[in-house]
């Protein structure tokens, strides 16, 4: 079989008769070996029957959720090629002869462009047009440089072995946004076509929760964006540590009437330490994603830890330690030399300030060192 036209569903009995008649016309006017699944995600209005009625394949999903219809239904497909498309005759079922042609073409994911194709007035609401769609594809464009333009096309067609071995988990909507974010992390053969949207027929209000499920989108990108989540951050707020640092220690550093002392110092300590612990995240995070197989390898990250080693991270953390207590140790003299009574915090605490924050990274260093030795054994 060529083609399964893939349809999850929870209650759509309004539409799921017109859907399933456009696949299958179209199916059969194109000489298409193919099927129309309906992927049933618990209906309780008859969408089943409806569909079985005329000639449609039904397999039931127990687990609720959009991602879990649309990953149970592909796992059954009988297809060499799979389209998915929402049951509320939004999506032009009659027309999919674009993303078939692609996939002959031996592209392996095929996403439809309803910006380039046409939306319907009302098909859309305001929020997601101007606002939700154009600004979650741009962040998984800029963190994935993913050529696609519009990320969340419920119309697309794809390679159902290359899909599968992207081993695909979420449950929700955001199931749109991570099939596009792996597709291009895999490095898989990817193209955009023209498509309409129409407005839904459905006289119920739709499944899609735009506040919550924009927020679960957004969470996923980020997420498996460990580099923008965590290390581009962390290192910026490094750099901003230093700089800060630099110009006060010597003492205090004037810009214009505005004077900066030792309570920027502390600042500075603590945007390094933070910026020091995001970095850590930053590696942990790949290193538990490229095993786990959420992400996949990356030898650019992995070149460097041919060099570095457990041994090799104890040795950078003593140093910072032992910085940190000799800078800690020179406040203490220096308050012995004055009998131990009270001193001008503007000198001790350019001591203790960054002796105070070399013993942290010192001991995160050592600590974290051990950590990515248990994270880097072997697995059977």
């Amino acid at each position: 079989m060529e083609l399964t036209v893939l349809m999850p569903c929870l209650n759509e009995s309004e539409t799921i008769e017109v859907c399933v008649k456009k696949a299958s016309r179209w199916l059969a006017e194109n000489g298409v070996e193919g099927e129309v699944l309906i992927a049933d995600n618990g209906s309780t209005d008859g969408s089943q029957q409806l569909a079985e009625k005329l000639g449609a394949r039904v397999v039931p999903v127990p687990l609720r959720g959009y991602g879990a219809a649309l990953q149970t239904g592909i796992q059954n497909a009988r297809g060499k090629y799979v389209v998915m498309g929402d049951a509320d005759d939004s999506y032009d079922f009659s027309n999919l002869g674009p993303f078939l042609a692609k996939l002959r073409e031996g592209y392996q994911l095929v996403m439809g462009n309803r910006f380039l194709g046409g939306i319907q007035p009302g098909a859309m609401p305001p929020l997601h047009k101007y606002l939700g769609n154009p600004v979650l594809t741009t962040i998984g464009r800029v963190l994935f440089r993913s050529e696609c333009k519009d990320f969340h096309c419920g119309l697309r067609g794809f390679d159902r072995d290359a899909i599968l071995a992207l081993d695909l988990r979420t449950t929700g909507m955001e199931f749109a946004s991570e099939m596009v974010v792996k597709a291009t992390l895999n490095k898989l053969r990817i193209t955009e076509v023209p498509t309409t949207l129409a407005k839904d027929g459905r006289s119920r209000p739709p499944h899609l929760r735009s506040w919550r499920d924009g927020w679960r989108h957004l969470r996923f990108l980020l997420m498996y964006s460990p580099r923008w989540l965590f290390l581009f951050p962390g290192f910026l707020a490094i750099l901003c540590g230093l700089v800060l640092g630099a110009l006060v220690i010597p003492g205090p550093f004037y810009l214009g009437h505005v004077g900066l002392d030792i309570n920027t110092l502390l600042f500075s300590s603590a945007l390094i330490v933070i910026g020091y612990q995001a970095v850590l995240f930053a590696v942990f995070t790949k290193i538990f994603a490229i095993q786990q197989k959420l992400l996949p390898a990356d030898p650019s990250f992995e070149a460097p830890f041919r060099y570095i080693s457990l041994e090799s991270g104890l040795i950078a953390g003593v140093l910072l330690i032992l910085t940190g207590l000799v800078l800690c140790a020179s406040a203490f003299a220096f308050w012995g030399r004055h009998d131990f009574g009270p001193l001008n915090p503007e000198h001790t605490m350019r001591l203790f300030i960054p002796g105070i924050a070399a013993l942290m990274l010192g001991v995160q260093t050592v600590f974290s060192s051990f950590y990515l030795s248990i994270l880097g054994l072997s697995r059977r």
